[in-house]
């Protein structure tokens, strides 16, 4: 699902959360950013990233947007979808908290703000599988997968709790890759989920 021109295109859903950050990591790679706003806007798009911000919010306005339903199909034939933190979360099939709009795309449970609230924030070195070296993730109001079924590998654990983990075509953080000089994850989310070759 190559996007159109010399250079693939990677949809950043701009309801809310670094889509700037991830931008720049994009193009810095060889990739043209598009921001999201309507689902019409994921057409010809190698692969789509929803980025953190707060998941309910984020998951209301998807529905208002008629992006919800728009990513989840674009998922169902194929495209290739990352999410981190907020995104994450809206990626479950299911929550531990209050019922709120999910994508369902990914066979696990979430437990939102699982490693606690904002004034809980942290920094840590992630062993990552497939990864040479550590990977320091950053987390805010961070999720963890409290569960995960059939189809589902797990990339990083903190705690025994899931915090990166991917499927066929779909890639999860519970923390931000955006937010630091390491692109190892945006490389592994083109290279290995959205099948884009750097030349």
């Amino acid at each position: 699902m190559a996007g159109n021109g010399d250079r693939p295109k990677v949809g950043i859903l701009a309801l809310q959360g670094d889509v700037r950050e991830h931008a720049e990591i994009l193009r810095r790679l060889g990739v043209e950013p598009v921001e999201v706003r309507t689902a019409g806007e994921l057409e010809g798009l190698a692969g789509v990233i929803v980025p953190g911000g707060e998941s309910t919010t984020i998951g209301k306005m998807m529905v208002s947007s008629g992006l919800l339903d728009g990513i989840r199909s674009y998922f169902y034939r194929g495209g290739p979808v990352w999410g981190t933190c907020a995104g994450m979360v809206l990626a479950a099939s299911a929550t531990t908290g209050p019922r709120q709009p999910l994508l369902g795309v990914m066979n696990a449970l979430v437990e939102r703000n699982g490693f606690g609230r904002q004034v809980h924030s942290f920094e840590k070195d992630l062993e990552v599988e497939g990864f040479d070296g550590p990977f320091t993730g950053v987390f805010i109001r961070a999720p963890f997968y409290e569960d995960v079924g059939p189809g589902v590998e797990v990339l990083s654990e903190v705690d025994g709790r899931v915090v990166a983990a991917r499927g066929e075509n779909i890639l999860v953080t519970a923390f931000h890759p955006e937010l630091t000089d390491d692109t190892r994850f945006h490389e592994y989310f083109l290279k290995e989920v959205c099948g884009i070759e750097r030349s």
